[in-house]
């Protein structure tokens, strides 16, 4: 293979392997330390602007396929492994990380000491990298200090729809797949695949995209959502005129500071109709409140990011995927914090006292990810059936 590396805006660098596409990539380097799902991570449209390292060791297994993507696209800048598995072994894969990396001209580089590439970003926090295997060490440092800042970014813009449409209208994409052949529940495909047969839709929503993910639209017609999907422009105006019992914001990449275009409407939303929201989604409500973010050391992503309910005291693994917070100081005194991550002590949740509002910071759909956080989106079916009751 050829030589690549990882050049940090400070002056360090790590040295690995070439895979991928060739060539050279700048952007913030993260890191995420769940241990599946790689492909989902790839394809998350929060990760724009970003070069990914995984904690865990050896990546690219189990391959990849059509049915685990995110997004129609890959989003990372560049990718890096501790090992790239030289085979990839599972029955759904149809090709392996390496080409798909290639197929979507993705530079990405494996040999790296990821262990000691994560200790300095936890250390010194996340910053500007540039991943290449054609510059020298220097020209790399000089390309890293060039890139553009993730604080000031406005990556929504890039990743958004640019039309709206109708979620599944089929209730094909949304079926949750299942190892149980015999229920009566369940339908087999013509290939032998079983599926959980889909709810009746209870409640019509409108969904904005920031950077939606797949399995967030899946998990809510499984809980029994129609869904129609907004661009990220869209006004207050335009969404109340559908009528919708509840809207959904998702989340997205970089920095909710600059999104104030997107502050403005939400603002006329809060206190019109129920509203969930999560990760960007939650930040830009905290905005909308009237409150502000800031920009976390090295950010939480990944699988096991133990979080707090102070309601019930209950504490939930999730599945995460962040750079910025919510600062509870900035929050008026209508808006209360229900949730809090317990690494760190940041704000993981908020409700309105006076409105049918509530957001978390974590990903409830959490692909990958445990399903601890699962139930929110019961919770928001529940808060349109009492808010409706209240009409």
């Amino acid at each position: 293979m050829k030589q690549a590396l990882i050049a940090l805006e400070d002056g360090r660098t790590f040295s690995g392997e070439s895979f991928g596409a060739s060539g050279t990539t700048v952007g913030e380097i993260c890191f995420n330390t769940s241990m599946t799902g790689y492909q989902e991570v790839l394809t998350d449209p929060s990760y724009r602007g970003q070069i990914v390292t995984m904690t865990y060791p050896l990546i690219g297994n189990y391959g990849t396929n059509d049915l685990d993507n995110e997004s129609s696209e890959p989003h990372v800048r560049g990718f890096v492994v501790g090992e790239l598995s030289p085979i990839t072994s599972n029955w759904r894969a149809a090709g392996s990380l390496d080409d798909y990396l290639k197929r979507w001209r993705i530079p990405a580089v494996q040999g790296v000491d990821t262990r000691a590439l994560t200790k300095h970003l936890r250390v010194l926090g996340a910053m500007r990298a540039c991943l290449t295997d054609e510059l020298s060490q220097e020209e790399a440092v000089a390309a890293a200090r060039n890139a553009p800042p993730m604080v000031g970014s406005d990556y929504v813009r890039e990743v958004t729809t640019p039309d709206a449409f109708e979620w599944d209208p089929e209730d094909r994409l949304s079926r949750e797949w299942t190892l149980i052949k015999g229920a009566d529940t369940a339908e087999i495909t013509e290939n032998g695949q079983a599926f959980k047969s889909l709810p009746p839709k209870r409640h019509n929503i409108v969904a904005y995209d920031y950077g939606i993910k797949t399995n967030i639209l899946r998990r809510l017609r499984q809980h029994g959502f129609g869904v129609r999907v907004v661009p990220a422009g869209t006004t207050a105006k335009e969404v109340l005129s559908l009528k919708p019992d509840g809207v959904f914001l998702s989340n997205g990449p970089g920095d909710p500071a600059p999104l104030t275009y997107i502050h403005k409407e939400l603002r006329e939303l809060v206190g019109r109709c129920p509203i969930f929201g999560i990760c960007l989604g939650h930040q830009l409500l905290g905005y909308a409140y009237g409150g502000k973010t800031f920009k976390l050391k090295f950010g939480h992503r990944g699988g096991n990011q133990p979080v707090k309910d102070l309601t019930t005291g209950k504490v939930a693994i999730t599945s995460q995927n962040h750079g910025f917070a919510v600062d509870p100081d900035s929050l008026p005194s209508d808006v209360e914090v229900s949730h809090i991550n317990l690494n760190d002590g940041t704000v993981e949740g908020l409700r309105h006292c006076n409105h049918p509002v509530f957001s978390v910071q974590y990903h409830p759909e959490a692909a990958p990810g445990p399903h601890d956080a699962t139930y929110f989106f019961d919770q928001f079916s529940k808060l349109i059936d009492e808010a409706e009751a209240q009409k």
